[in-house]
């Protein structure tokens, strides 16, 4: 049975992640369906402990209870754990103890390690190493996973604790608070463990950068903090991914804060009620939030309905690839607006920065926006039957399901049981189904000895 287990992790990594993953979901689910896990010692109906398992595991940050005063410590301490091993990766997160226990790295699980970063090393044959993270360096990228969550997490809550003890807390609980705070918002979750959530702090210019700045960590990727870090360390070249993926992602962040600005400027139930200095900080807070990060700090529910569509385009998009953000990923658009500027000019090939990027690259990317247009539309449709909701909530809440954002117009607090499970699945195949599908398009490819014959279709 071992021999067996051990060679369906080698044959296919990302079907095993996903059995795992699913595992996990389902022992957090058993873990927080118990009285221990309840503040007030009754069992939690297993429907919202199902939805709460996903949502930590999935990092999403949806809720259908109160975070901050359903659960009790043991069920608080279980969640975080859960939103830690979602955040970091399962495959990932199973290397770093094997290389600790083990203090080396056989080629067997540098594979697994990498098909967690790039499902397109699933090919069936050899892979050029032109890769944002080469196989060679799996382990200094498992070193960086694992010194950059510790480190980034404990300066976010040596950042926050002060500002908490300032609001009132005692020196225990704002350490604890600001831990979870630190957590959430590194992994992109959005859980918030106090009452009020950030309304207390929805003008205070250093717990919001403070949060929008673990966020966007997260956002970003392992892959492209180790090409950081390997930059600066040894003055190399930075790989395309990472440009790819930094540049796009303060583009949208520029684009959303100016939108949301503006559509939101003279709304008194959002920016409009706030002075006017302090609302181009929220706009920005909020264009942060949806690249995954889930923290909002006035009345989504409150806001115009262009907006909703303007975050609706972000949280589709998300954050960056082997990230704890979820979406289509930044480096899916940007190749596909590359793909498009390549035909207006009419190339034959992607270029950027000097460097070209191969078609099956664009393959993989247009099968990840369909299907992901598929999870969202189905849900929606489904979601519309069940509770005859407006489209525009709807869809905003489906997408940050979707896309593990966690931003909520307030309508998932109210779905029925029907609802709940339907956007627990959603969170589910956001977090796993983009990957799964292109792995087995990787894995799919196979060699072919002779080409058909070709014809055109007309497109457009």
């Amino acid at each position: 049975m071992r021999d067996a287990f051990d060679d369906f992790a080698r044959r296919s990594p990302s079907r095993f992640a996903i059995l795992i993953f699913t595992g996990l979901i389902l022992a957090l689910t058993a873990i927080l369906a118990t009285p221990w896990a309840a503040r007030d010692g009754q069992a939690t109906p297993i429907v919202d402990a199902l939805f709460t398992a996903v949502s930590a595991i999935c990092v999403t940050g949806l809720v259908v209870v109160d975070m901050a005063t359903h659960w009790s410590t043991f069920g608080n301490v279980a969640i975080l754990i859960g939103l830690q091993v979602g955040g970091i990766g399962v495959l990932t997160l199973a290397s770093i103890l094997g290389l600790v226990v083990s203090r080396r790295l056989g080629l067997r699980a540098r594979l697994i390690a990498a098909s967690d970063t790039n499902a397109s090393r699933l090919h069936a044959g050899p892979v050029a190493e032109s890769q944002a993270v080469r196989l060679g360096e799996i382990g200094g990228l498992l070193a960086t996973v694992a010194l950059s969550t510790l480190i980034i997490e404990l300066i976010l809550m040596l950042s926050l604790v002060p500002r908490l003890l300032a609001h009132g807390l005692d020196p225990w609980s704002a350490t604890w608070k600001g831990f979870y705070f630190a957590a959430s918002a590194f992994t992109n979750t959005g859980f918030v463990p106090t009452v009020d959530g950030v309304e207390p702090f929805a003008t205070d210019p250093w717990f919001l950068t403070t949060i929008a700045f673990g966020v966007f960590l997260g956002s970003l990727g392992f892959p492209v903090i180790f090409a950081v870090l390997r930059t600066v360390r040894f003055r190399v070249r930075l790989p395309i991914h990472a440009k790819l993926t930094l540049v796009t992602t303060i583009a949208l962040v520029i684009l959303g804060s100016v939108a949301i600005l503006v559509l939101e400027w003279s709304n008194p139930a959002t920016l409009g009620g706030q002075d006017a200095a302090a609302r181009p900080m929220t706009a920005t807070f909020l264009s942060f939030m949806t690249r995954s990060g889930g923290f909002a700090n006035v009345d989504v529910g409150a806001m115009d309905g262009a907006s909703y569509l303007v975050m609706d385009m972000l949280m589709f998009v998300g954050g960056g690839s082997a990230s704890t953000a979820g979406g289509i990923k930044v480096t899916t658009l940007a190749v596909l607006f590359l793909a498009a500027y390549a035909e207006a000019k009419g190339d034959t090939d992607m270029q950027v920065f000097d460097r070209r990027i191969p078609n099956d690259v664009l393959r993989l990317s247009v099968s990840v926006v369909l299907w992901g247009a598929t999870i969202v539309a189905a849900a929606s449709i489904v979601i519309l039957r069940i509770t005859d909701e407006p489209l525009d909530r709807v869809l905003f809440d489906v997408i940050s399901a979707f896309a593990t954002c966690g931003l909520s117009t307030g309508l998932t607090e109210t779905l029925p049981d029907a609802g709940k499970y339907v956007l627990a699945a959603t969170m589910w195949a956001g977090r796993v189904g983009t990957v799964t599908l292109a792995a087995a398009l990787a894995a799919s490819q196979r060699r072919q000895l002779f080409t058909r014959a070709e014809e055109r279709p007309i497109v457009g």
